[in-house]
């Protein structure tokens, strides 16, 4: 069976009404210079018997360093490329994307050269209107972008 992660998406209304989100941009070095498809929704596997949820508020903890409070609204599920499944929800919210702390993980750098390095799991995180937002989430999210529109209703006027 392909793995399970659960994430939030986090929303706001900015300037005009238009709807708002925030992503993480992947940390580390094979990311760094990554723009376009190289940011997600902050997510991660659920453990067993935690969840969906639970998983969701944890992981958004962990790659933001902001624990995440209100009511969640269920997005469903989406394939990535890789297969893995994602389950997604909505919390309309603000933080401040530039104070953000992530975890770490750590990985062997360059390849093969029996040196590890840390890296932050999520190096950045920023507010992007839908229309860019589009551009720069990891292709196989998408769909979750078009799920909060959904959700999200028309722009306020």
């Amino acid at each position: 069976m392909a793995e399970l992660s659960a994430g939030i998406l986090m929303w706001r209304r900015g300037a005009a009404g238009a709807v708002e989100v925030l992503l993480g941009h992947f940390g580390g070095p094979i990311w760094a210079k990554r723009d376009a498809g190289a940011w997600a929704i902050p997510k991660g596997l659920a453990e067993p018997g935690e969840g969906l949820e639970a998983c969701a508020r944890r992981e958004f903890e962990e790659e933001l360093g902001v624990k995440p409070e209100g009511a969640l609204t269920p997005l469903g599920r989406i394939r990535q490329k890789g297969g893995k499944w994602v389950e997604a929800f909505a919390l309309e919210g603000d933080l401040d994307a530039a104070a953000i702390h992530s975890n770490s993980f750590t990985l062997e750098w360059p390849p093969k050269s029996g040196r590890f390095q840390s890296f932050p799991e999520i190096d950045r995180a920023a507010w992007f209107a839908l229309p860019e937002a589009r551009e720069k989430i990891l292709p196989s999210q998408s769909g979750i972008l078009d799920r909060l529109e959904i959700v999200a209703g028309p722009e306020e006027a």
